[in-house]
This record gives structure tokens, C-alpha cells and sequence, in this order.
């Protein structure tokens, strides 16, 4: 089978796809290039975005630069495409995180090509969901497409959910308290229309008023303008992804489940909001861990209600 033209559209499609993916502080921790006459997509990691306090081991980076490959597959494959995804492929080019080279379609997809729509729809939502539980099946199909990506989901029951929660709210703590954390945090706060990395005042939420839900505060400090507090849902349904390794191939892969379960989410009508906080506190994240040599990745929260605020993304010249 021929395999489609790779002109300047198809490429906007796959980077702009590509860079629509959820990124810690909106920080868009990567580089494009094509090799058009392979062809293929080198997806690099864009170091001087990273968040050395928040994420020093750089595995919040890899998740998102997995994200952001995922919705690359995607893309590829809306166009016609079968993607075959190399991780790591050299190991002199560490910021060399994945090749995604572009061939004729086999007949055997990944059957991610209907989720192209949701990925200009998924955004994160820092808002109260309506607390109506998310039908069984949903979930049940969340949690088969992180299991399709190699990684693994833990769904809580709700005591276990109250204790997911408590450690997010110490992080969150922490987080208050540390005053280079704060500044490094604060840095990512933009004003609307600033620029397109960053996380836009208007997209930062609300307080709970019953301080259940520990919503990341990106700003940490008395006397920041915040949007008035509201009452969020009172049983949160969450989801924690974690992997049976722990190392940079580990992380991309989760960084691609967790996409895939994010934009099923949105297909189905379902939002998501991250709580990452716990998770980069190594203490707090090994008290996360339910058994050895089960590594949590990312806590997800998730349920029905507002879209939130829409962060901007760089354009494909810029990437």
C-alpha cells in the first residue's frame, strides 16, 4: 500500500496533534524534527524546559514528552499512516527520547486513529466535577487503555481515596512552605495571551471551600489574587497509573497511557484534572506505592462537570 505524502499540512497536523499533549506547568518539554525522506519524527527532549526543584530526575518531562508522542501516533494514524514508535533509540543522544517513523498501514492498528478528534477537546480541569460517579464501563475502558500502552491503573475505593488525597494535600503543603518551590512554580504562571508556555491566570481554579480537593496552587502565597473559592464534589473518583519499572523507557510509556486514557476520557465526555504533587516528593511518592515494585506514574482525577480553562500551546514553527 502507498504510503500518503508527507507535505507542509500533514506536517502541521502531526506537530500541532503533537503538541496539544498535557505537560507539567504547561512547559512543553520538547523538540520536533523530520526526516522526510525516511520518513520519521525525532521527538527531543527540550532540557531548558525543565523544572529542576518540582522534577529533578526529569520523569515528569518524560511523561509528558510520552504524551505528546502518543498524540503524535494519533495523528499519524488519522492521516493514514501506521506509526512505529522507537524509544530511547540511541544511547549517545539521551535527549534523543523517540523516533516515530511513519509506514504504509498494515492492516493491524493500534486503533487510536478515532481518538484524533478528542485531542484538540482534552483540556485539564482545575473546577468541581458534579460528583455524579462516571458509569463503570467508562472507567472499565480507561483503565484497558492504559493497560494497552504497557503501563498499569489502580482505581481506589474510598478510603484509599481519602488517603491519596491527604498525601496531596501535604504535598501541597510542602510545596507552600518551600519558598525556592513557590518561586519556581510562580515563574510558570503567565499572564492571557502572554505566550505560549505556561499556565494562564485565568486557567489556575478555584480553592475548595471544604479544603477535600487539594487543586494545585501554582502561586503559594497570601494576598495572590485566586478565583473565589467553590465547593467541589465530595467523593472524588481517581485513577493511578504506575508501571513495574521505574526507569526513562518506563516513564515514556506511561507519559503515552496516560494520554490514551485522557483522550478516551474526553470522547466519552469525561473531565480530568492532575494530581501530580505527591508524586514529586520522593518520601510521598514511595508512600504511594502499594506494593513493591509498583511505581506510580501520575494520579489522575476525573469526572463530569465545566471544561476549565484552556491553556495555549506554540505553534508548529517555533517546535
Amino acid at each position: 500500500m502507498r504510503v500518503p505524502d508527507i507535505d507542509a499540512a500533514a506536517v502541521e497536523t502531526l506537530v500541532s496533534a503533537a503538541v496539544a499533549a498535557p505537560s507539567i506547568h504547561n512547559s512543553q518539554p520538547w523538540r520536533f524534527r523530520l526526516d522526510p525522506d525516511t520518513p520519521a519524527v525525532e521527538v527531543r527532549a527540550a532540557l531548558r524546559r525543565s523544572l529542576p526543584l518540582a522534577d529533578p530526575m526529569r520523569r515528569a518531562l518524560h511523561l509528558s514528552v510520552g504524551a505528546a508522542v502518543f498524540n503524535l501516533r494519533v495523528a499519524a494514524a488519522h492521516l493514514g499512516w501506521e506509526p512505529d514508535v522507537h524509544l530511547l533509540p540511541e544511547s549517545d543522544a539521551p535527549e534523543l527520547l523517540a523516533i516515530v517513523r511513519l509506514s504504509a498501514p498494515r492492516g493491524t492498528g493500534s486503533g487510536c486513529a478515532d481518538l484524533y478528534d478528542a485531542i484538540a477537546r482534552r483540556h485539564t480541569s482545575r473546577l468541581p466535577f458534579t460528583g455524579r460517579p462516571v458509569a463503570e464501563p467508562v472507567v472499565a475502558e480507561m483503565a484497558s487503555a492504559v493497560r494497552a500502552e504497557g503501563a498499569q491503573v489502580h482505581l481506589p475505593g474510598i478510603v484509599e481515596t481519602k488517603a491519596l488525597l491527604g498525601l496531596t494535600a501535604e504535598a501541597e503543603r510542602r510545596n507552600h512552605a518551600d519558598r525556592w518551590r513557590i518561586a519556581e512554580s510562580r515563574a510558570w504562571v503567565v499572564a492571557s495571551g502572554a505566550g505560549p508556555y505556561g499556565v494562564p491566570v485565568t486557567a489556575l481554579g478555584s480553592w475548595d471551600t471544604a479544603r477535600r480537593m487539594p487543586i494545585r496552587d501554582f502561586t503559594g502565597a497570601a494576598g495572590t489574587p485566586h478565583l473565589p473559592a467553590l465547593r467541589f464534589e465530595r467523593h472524588a473518583q481517581l485513577a493511578l497509573l504506575w508501571t513495574p519499572g521505574d526507569r526513562p523507557a518506563d516513564w515514556l510509556r506511561a507519559g503515552q497511557a496516560l494520554e490514551r486514557m485522557l483522550l478516551l476520557a474526553t470522547a466519552r465526555g469525561v473531565r480530568t484534572s492532575a494530581l501530580h504533587q505527591a508524586l514529586e516528593w520522593p518520601d510521598l511518592r514511595e508512600r504511594l506505592m502499594r506494593r513493591r515494585s509498583r511505581y506510580p506514574q501520575f494520579l489522575v482525577r476525573f469526572g463530569y462537570g465545566p471544561e476549565g480553562g484552556r491553556t495555549p500551546r506554540a505553534r508548529v514553527g517555533p517546535v
